[in-house]
């Protein structure tokens, strides 16, 4: 086991937990019909509206895609130089978007604006690790939010095969997801859960501060492939995939090794796909 017991549940927890919250938010945004699923406008960011492209899911797909690519190049190009307090500004950023949209689905643009920026601002430069998680529960949420709409199930599927052959490749051949998630951690802004604990050294050997974390899109990409479900299937379909995904996710903790890194997308898209297979057979 990669961690202790407590740390490996806890981890669990934070990610079903992360599961369900970004789909009720997601459901909020959604307006249910008989026919094609319809979305709600974001809400403006200090009076800057925000629109999803109007491309086909088809489109969109490669659009993410690229928009990963150029999101890792950007990070490794501030890891190489070091520069902290770059990422900290463009985390701040992202943070402060997906939480107004997802706080906006439960209170008015203005309030969820204001404590998006607080937490924001708690969470990037007065950091501890319960706000830092608090917020990461509410996070892809909102995330979803805006990239729902743009695809169905069957690109949503597409978009995590691509996934794990990149989480793969990025882990286990380049190694650059790791030099990524080490300088997060380091920086002490991580995107994704981070649960700091005390392990017991063995025999004379000191304990030790280890850090267990998720990277932000293990969670958020099987949130955003559930949240199509949601508008195709429902809800409670969108619930069954989130607890087979889940599920992957504690298997992966379970039988994973310490001081080693696995890429988690192959695990927790495999638990998609199960979890979608299981829907199709019951509805």
């Amino acid at each position: 086991m990669k961690h202790n017991w407590i740390i490996t549940v806890a981890l669990v927890v934070l990610f079903f937990v992360a599961q369900v919250s970004g789909l009720f938010i997601v459901d909020k945004y959604l307006i249910k019909n008989d026919e094609k699923p319809e979305w709600k406008s974001l809400p403006s960011i200090m009076g800057v509206d925000v629109e999803r492209p109007d491309v086909a899911p088809s489109v969109s797909m490669w659009y993410m895609v690229l928009a990963i690519i150029l999101g890792t190049v950007l990070i490794l190009f501030i890891v190489s130089l070091k520069r902290v307090f770059i990422w900290k500004l463009w985390f701040l950023m992202s943070v402060v978007l997906c939480l107004q949209i997802a706080l906006a689905a439960f209170l008015g643009d203005i309030l969820a604006l204001v404590l998006a920026i607080l937490f924001g601002l708690w969470k990037v430069f007065v950091p501890n690790f319960f706000v830092h998680n608090l917020s990461e529960l509410f996070i892809y949420g909102g995330l979803a939010v805006i990239f729902v709409p743009m695809l169905t199930p069957v690109y949503a599927i597409i978009l995590l095969l691509l996934l794990t052959l990149y989480d793969m490749y990025a882990v286990w051949k380049s190694k650059h997801m790791i030099a990524m998630a080490k300088f997060q951690t380091k920086a002490g802004i991580f995107a994704g859960f981070m649960l700091p604990y005390v392990e017991k050294g063995k025999g004379k050997k000191r304990p030790r501060v280890r850090t267990a974390v998720l990277g932000g899109g293990d969670i958020g990409f099987p949130l955003i492939f559930s949240g199509t479900v949601l508008a195709s299937m429902g809800l409670y379909s969108a619930l069954v995939i989130a607890f087979f995904s889940t599920f992957s996710l504690f298997l992966l903790l379970l039988f994973s090794k310490k001081d080693r890194f696995y890429p988690a997308m192959p695990f927790l898209t495999a638990g998609c796909l199960v979890g979608f297979a299981v829907v199709n057979l019951i509805w």
